[in-house]
């Protein structure tokens, strides 16, 4: 008979290959976690044998930090945009990555393989309108400011991020020399001098779904919003076409949280994900662009156009630069508080 030390023992072996054959994934939730239901947690749950939980969040590096300090971790795989992959990774709270054998960097996006994560999609912000309700076809971002020619209602997104590096395109910046002129206290000055030009016509959204579901009730004419949202709106028999000129986009990744058990199964999961395959049904169902290019040749050319990451849309669109963010994020975001106030 064994001793009760030994079954404990055995109970506590039981219960940490338990944990180890169920891998937590947290994503930033509805259509998207739903997406990734799809195109990865079955997927991978069928090719490996590893059960995935799911769970969702906000996108708060906090939990992860409370996580990590206490060294009570409950999840294994997060959701992270880039300027947080960066912030975490430099704050000790993701796992450097190992080389990753199963993925060939070729295949893939710049920086989607970084030294604590890998990339899952690119998403992207761009101008969109309603047909319906103009006279005429907006071409970029200068035209939104043209009240004249472009009567009515605009949506922007409330905050410094991505408002910004909008004014100063409308104001005749090329997409290239955006963060250069930001990075002065002239060009802040001229952006919000932009914004000046057009407040009192502006409606502030806050979530994905406002100027998409403002569009339909015609509150709006005209306004930023990610693109995967205005794709699926048109989808769903809506006349609101994109302006890939002067878009912008931004990729998430996953990273694998500091002190997680289930590392092997997390490296695993990341590769399976990036794969075409993969890449390919995630994209067909979410409309935000695969990091892995192979996956573009494996959708109809009709889906591939709709990415941000086609040839064509992403050639005259602009990278948002993570490091930036960093860098002037909280004092953008405190004077464009400041501001809005007024």
């Amino acid at each position: 008979m064994l001793k009760p030390s030994a079954v404990a023992f055995f109970i506590a072996i039981s219960a940490l290959e338990a944990h180890a054959s169920t891998l937590t994934v947290v994503s930033l939730g509805g259509l998207n976690k739903q997406a990734q239901q799809a195109a990865f947690y079955t997927p991978f749950e069928q090719a490996h044998g590893t059960s995935v939980r799911s769970d969702d969040y906000n996108g708060e590096l906090g939990r992860i930090k409370a996580m990590v300090a206490t060294g009570s971790i409950s999840w294994d795989l997060v959701e992270v945009d880039h300027a947080d992959l960066q912030r975490g990774c430099e704050e000790g709270l993701f796992e450097p990555l190992p080389p990753l054998q199963q993925l060939n960097a070729e295949d893939l996006i710049d920086d989607a393989i970084s030294e604590c994560g890998v990339g899952i999609f690119i998403w992207s912000t761009a101008l969109t309108y309603d047909a319906k309700a103009l006279a005429a076809a907006p071409k970029g971002w200068a035209d939104f400011w043209d009240l004249d020619a472009f009567p009515g209602k605009r949506a922007l997104r409330k905050g410094a991020k991505l408002t910004l590096e909008i004014a100063l395109m409308a104001d005749g910046v090329p997409s290239e020399q955006v963060y250069e002129v930001l990075s002065n206290p002239q060009g802040v000055e001229r952006a919000f001098r932009k914004l000046d030009q057009i407040k009192p016509h502006i409606q502030w959204w806050e979530t994905g779904a406002q100027p998409l579901q403002w569009l339909a009730s015609r509150d709006v004419v005209m306004t930023s919003g990610y693109t995967a949202r205005a794709i699926g709106a048109r989808k769903d028999g809506y006349d609101f076409p994109v302006i890939w000129a002067g878009s912008l986009y931004d990729m998430d990744n996953w990273a694998i949280v500091r002190g997680s058990r289930n590392q092997t199964a997390a490296l695993q999961f990341m590769q399976f994900t990036s794969q075409p395959d993969q890449q390919a049904r995630f994209a067909e169902i979410m409309h935000n662009g695969p990091v892995n290019l192979r996956a573009l040749d494996m959708v109809t050319p009709a889906t591939r156009a709709d990415f941000p990451t086609a040839p064509e849309n992403i050639a005259p669109a602009l990278k948002v630069d993570a490091q930036f963010w960093l860098d002037h994020g909280e004092e953008l975001e405190q004077r464009f508080i400041a501001w809005s106030a007024k």
